[in-house]
C-alpha cells in the first residue's frame, strides 16, 4: 500500500513527478507539502490513522531547470508507444531509427528519431524517408515533463487526470 504512486504538483499546481505513497506521507508529515486528493484507503500508526494521498502539493515553489527528458533509446520507445512510426505495427523487437540518416549528418535529436520495427528499419537503411517510400505516422517531437508523466509512467489514479489536463 505504501508503494503506491502519489502525483507530486509543484506550489503552483504544475505537475512535477510521481513519488510513493511512503514518500508523499514523509513530505506532508514533515510539513513541505499537503495533501490535495486523497485516496480511500487509510493507513494506520501506532496513534493515529490517516487517509492514503494520492496528490501532494508542495509548500514552497521548487525551480526546475529547463533540462528536459533524457534523451535515450528507451524513451525515445515510449514516446511513441512501442509503435513503429512507419507501418504502425506493435510487434517484434524496436529499434531506433533516424529520420535525417547519420551519414547525411543526422543528429540525435528528439526531433531526428523515431521507434521503427527491425524490418522497416531494414527497409529504411541509410536512404531518406522519402527515398525509402516510407512515411511518418506522426511528426516526433520532444516530450515535457507532463507527457514523460502522462505518458510513460501513466495515470495512477483518476483524480490526476485534471492535473495532466486529460479531461
Amino acid at each position: 500500500m505504501l508503494q503506491l504512486q502519489v502525483l507530486v504538483l509543484n506550489q503552483s499546481y504544475e505537475p512535477l513527478s510521481v513519488c510513493t505513497a511512503k514518500r508523499a506521507i514523509v513530505l506532508v508529515f514533515l510539513g513541505k507539502a499537503e495533501i490535495v486528493e486523497r485516496r480511500n484507503l487509510r493507513i494506520h500508526a501506532a496513534f493515529e490513522s490517516s487517509e492514503l494521498p494520492s496528490i501532494v502539493r508542495l509548500v514552497a515553489y521548487v525551480r526546475i531547470p529547463n533540462t528536459g527528458i533524457i534523451l535515450s533509446r528507451k524513451n525515445v520507445i515510449k514516446r511513441d508507444g512501442h509503435q513503429c512510426q512507419y507501418c504502425g505495427t506493435m510487434r517484434g523487437p524496436m529499434t531506433v531509427d533516424h529520420i535525417i540518416p547519420r551519414i547525411r549528418r543526422g543528429e540525435d535529436t528528439w526531433e531526428n528519431l523515431v521507434c521503427a520495427c527491425q524490418s522497416c528499419n531494414n527497409k529504411k537503411g541509410d536512404r531518406s524517408v522519402e527515398q525509402a517510400n516510407l512515411s511518418l505516422l506522426r511528426r516526433p517531437r520532444q516530450p515535457t515533463r507532463i507527457h514523460f508523466i502522462r505518458d510513460f509512467i501513466g495515470v495512477g489514479d483518476q483524480k490526476w487526470r485534471p492535473y495532466l489536463f486529460l479531461n
